[in-house]
């Protein structure tokens, strides 16, 4: 499998994802509410349902906090080497494992 490696540019799509209203998007956003640097900033209603679901109940950490650690020492390093056949199997067993779960 071939993975398009492309990078564009950090600014390039945030004028076409500025463009799309939520309406547009398909989901509802909650009122907008002013930023530290002043701009109003609204949360669609996706957004507010992730931060939900990466909310466990009672003290559990949804992640493990050594391991992020230790990716970030790599990466200041140099040493972290991203794999994208392990990236693109991982992809496929999700999905995979999404289709078997609504059958």
């Amino acid at each position: 499998m071939k993975i398009n490696s492309a990078v564009t540019s950090p600014g390039s799509n945030q004028a076409a994802a500025r463009a799309k209203s939520p309406a547009q998007s398909g989901q509802s956003s909650r009122a907008a509410e002013p930023s530290a640097s002043g701009e109003k900033v609204a949360l669609s209603s996706l957004s507010a349902n992730l931060q939900q679901a990466s909310t466990v109940s009672g003290n559990e950490q949804v992640m493990d906090v050594a391991r992020v650690a230790e990716i970030k020492q790599a990466i200041a390093e140099g040493r972290f080497q991203i794999k994208p056949e392990r990236i693109a199997d991982g992809l496929l067993a999700s999905v995979r494992e999404m289709l078997a779960k609504q059958a």
